[in-house]
C-alpha cells in the first residue's frame, strides 16, 4: 500500500470515531459524520506522520475546526435549508453549541490520527521514503527575489526538475518569508495578524536553496551575483554566488517622483513592516488626540491622508476608515466628526484598472462612510503638520504613500536594455536580450503579451503565470527545445472598499474581451474566497479564516505592537 492510501484509510477511520463529538451537537448527523471521516481523510493526508506529536496535531485540528464550523453551520447550513445566513449576535449564539462540538472534533481527530498512526508505523512498519536520486553535474539556477515572482518560479523550477536532481535552485531574498500583499490593508486595519500572511520561503520550497542575503552587484559575463558583506561572517567579505541561469524577479521599490520630503516624512506602504507601522501610527494618533483640548490641533493628529487612487491606496484608505471608526468606542473624549480619512487622487475617479462605473460605486460607498476625496490633485509636498497639494493643503500629521513605484534600483547599472519604467526589457519567452542565460519576470520586467503584442501589467496576477512558462523555457533552454512565448488573458480585478464591501470585473471565459462586474457583498465574498484560496500553506489559511471568524465576535485590537520612536 502506497503512503496516501494508507493516509486516508487511516484518516476516515479517526474522522468517523471523532465524529462522535458531533452526534449530541449538531443536528444534521449524518451528513455531519460523513463529512468528518472526510475531513479526517483530508486531514492525515495533509499532515507528515511525526511520532508522539500528539500535542501539535490535536492544536492543529482543533484550530481547523473553528472555520469549518464557520463554513458548515453559519453559511451552508442555512443555505442548504432554504435560509438566509445571518450573522446576527443572536442567531451566532443559536450556532454556539456547534462551535463545541466542532472543536471538540477537532481536537478528538488530532490525537485519534496520531494514534492510529503511532500503532500503525509499530504493526506495518513506518511508510516508505521517497527515493532521492544522486545528483550527477550541477547546473546551477540562482533566482534574485523572493515575492510572488520568485517564490512560483522556485516551486516550478522544482517542479519540473523534481526526477533531476544534478539541478540545484538558489533562491536569494532580502525576506525570509514571501508577503500576501492583496491582505496588507488588512494588516493595517488591524482584521489580520502581520504574520499570518507572510508564508516561510524555506517551508514553501523544500528543494531550493534559500539565501537570506541583499544582492550587492551582478557580474554578466562572469556569471556571479555578489551579496552584501555579512557582519556575521568572520572574513565579513562579500559572498559569491555563481549561477548558470539567472532570474530576476527583483520586484519594485516605492517613488516617489522627487519630492524629498515625501520619501522623509511619509509613511510607505510596500512591507509587512510598513503596514505594521502605519496600523500603530493611527493608535499613536488615537491616544494623543484622546488627550488633546485642542479642537483644530486634534482634528489634524486624526486626519490621515492617503496618496494614490488605485487598489493599494482605496484598499488602505477603506481599512483606516473601518479601523478608525470601530476603536472610537474605546477613546470617550473623541467624536467621529474629529476623524477624517482623506484619499488624494490625480484623476477624476479612482480605480483607473476598474471600469468607469465600478470606480465611481467605490468612491461613493466609502463617501457614505465618512471617507473624504481629494480628486484632480496632485501631492506636491508634506511637511509635519500639512499635505500641500496642486488645489490646496490639509493639515494631517500622517500621509501614506501609495502612488508610485519603480523597479528595484539594482537594474539601472546592468548593461541590459530597459524602458522608460527602468524594467528590464525581456523577449517574449522572457528571456534577457542578448544574454542567454538571463530571465526576468513580474514587477522589474518588461514583458509583451506574445498574442496582443501589448504590454503586460507589472501585478501579481501575470507574475504568477508567467512564472511556470518562465521554468519550463530554462527546461527546454537545456534540452534544445523551442521555447515558449507568453501569453495570458486577464481573469478580471477585485476590491475591498470598505467593511463588507468590494468591487469585482471579472473576465467571461472564451470571450476575454467581455467582463461581468460585481459589488457590495457578494463581491466582497468573492474577494475573500479567491484570494483564501491563492494564500500559499494550509496553515496560513486557517490563521486568516480564524481572524476573519474572531472578528465577528471581538472588536479590532489596539495594542501597538512596535515603539513608534
Amino acid at each position: 500500500m502506497d503512503r496516501y492510501s494508507r493516509r486516508i484509510l487511516l484518516g476516515i477511520f479517526a474522522g468517523g470515531v471523532a465524529s462522535a463529538a458531533l452526534i449530541y451537537t449538531v443536528p444534521n448527523t449524518l451528513a455531519d459524520v460523513l463529512l468528518a471521516m472526510f475531513v479526517g481523510a483530508a486531514f492525515s493526508v495533509s499532515m507528515a506522520p511525526a511520532r508522539d506529536a500528539y500535542v501539535d496535531n490535536m492544536m492543529t485540528a482543533a484550530a481547523l475546526s473553528v472555520p469549518l464550523w464557520a463554513l458548515i453551520s453559519v453559511v451552508a447550513t442555512p443555505l442548504v435549508t432554504g435560509r438566509v445566513p445571518d450573522w446576527s449576535a443572536e442567531q451566532m449564539r443559536t450556532h454556539f453549541p456547534a462551535l463545541v462540538g466542532w472543536v471538540l472534533y477537532g481536537a478528538l481527530l488530532g490525537l485519534f490520527t496520531q494514534g492510529i498512526n503511532d500503532l500503525a508505523d509499530r504493526i506495518f512498519g513506518p511508510e516508505p521514503a521517497r527515493a532521492v536520486n544522486v545528483p550527477k553535474e550541477a547546473k546551477r539556477i540562482v533566482i534574485l527575489g523572493g515575492g510572488f515572482a520568485g517564490m512560483k518560479t522556485a516551486e516550478s523550477l522544482e517542479h519540473q526538475f523534481q526526477h533531476d536532481r544534478s539541478v540545484g535552485i538558489t533562491l536569494i531574498s532580502e525576506t525570509n518569508a514571501l508577503l500576501f500583499t492583496p491582505m496588507l490593508a488588512e494588516v493595517a486595519g488591524s482584521s489580520l495578524e502581520p504574520s499570518h500572511i507572510s508564508t516561510p520561503l524555506r517551508s514553501s520550497l523544500p528543494r531550493t536553496n534559500f539565501i537570506r542575503a541583499t544582492v550587492e552587484t551582478i557580474d554578466l559575463e562572469k556569471r556571479i551575483v555578489k551579496l552584501v558583506a555579512d557582519p556575521s561572517r568572520a572574513d565579513r567579505g562579500p559572498r559569491e554566488i555563481p549561477y548558470d541561469q539567472m532570474v530576476l524577479a527583483l520586484g519594485a521599490t516605492s517613488n516617489y517622483l522627487g519630492m524629498t520630503n515625501v520619501q522623509k516624512y511619509a509613511l510607505d506602504f510596500k512591507s509587512l513592516l510598513d503596514a505594521i507601522r502605519v496600523r500603530n501610527r493611527v493608535i499613536e494618533m488615537f491616544e494623543r488626540a484622546d488627550g488633546e483640548t485642542n479642537p483644530e490641533l486634534r482634528r489634524r493628529l486624526l486626519t490621515f491622508v492617503v496618496a494614490g487612487g488605485g487598489f493599494a491606496g482605496v484598499e488602505l484608505a477603506g481599512a483606516l476608515n473601518d479601523f478608525g471608526r470601530g476603536i472610537l468606542a474605546d477613546y470617550p473624549n473623541l467624536k467621529p466628526e474629529d476623524l477624517n480619512v482623506v484619499l488624494v487622487h490625480s484623476r477624476e475617479h479612482i480605480l483607473p484598472e476598474l471600469s468607469e462605473s465600478l470606480g465611481r460605486y467605490a468612491q461613493e460607498k466609502m463617501a457614505a462612510r465618512g471617507v473624504i476625496f481629494r480628486l484632480n490633485a496632485r501631492l506636491k509636498d508634506f511637511q509635519p503638520g500639512v499635505v500641500l497639494l496642486s488645489d490646496g493643503e490639509i493639515p494631517a500629521e500622517t500621509l501614506v504613500w501609495t502612488a508610485g513605484t519603480a523597479p528595484n534600483p539594482l537594474l539601472r547599472v546592468l548593461p541590459v536594455e530597459r524602458d522608460k519604467r527602468g524594467a528590464v526589457i525581456v523577449e517574449s519567452t522572457l528571456a534577457v536580450k542578448d544574454h542567454p542565460g538571463v530571465w526576468a519576470l513580474g514587477d522589474c520586467a518588461a514583458v509583451t503579451d506574445s498574442v496582443t503584442g501589448k504590454p503586460c501589467p507589472p501585478t501579481a496576477q501575470f507574475a504568477l503565470r508567467e512564472a511556470p512558462v518562465l521554468a519550463k523555457n530554462i527546461h527546454a533552454f537545456w534540452e534544445g527545445r523551442p521555447l515558449r512565448p507568453f501569453h495570458f488573458d486577464s481573469l478580471g480585478s477585485l476590491c475591498v472598499v470598505g467593511h463588507q464591501t468590494a468591487c469585482a470585473e471579472l473576465s467571461i471565459p472564451f470571450a476575454r474581451a467581455k467582463s461581468v462586474r460585481f459589488s457590495g457583498l457578494l463581491a466582497w465574498a468573492m474577494w475573500r474566497g479567491i484570494y483564501l484560496a491563492k494564500l500559499p500553506g494550509l496553515e496560513r489559511k486557517i490563521r486568516v479564516l480564524m481572524d476573519w471568524t474572531v472578528e465577528l465576535f471581538f472588536p479590532r485590537d489596539i495594542v501597538q505592537t512596535i515603539d513608534l520612536k
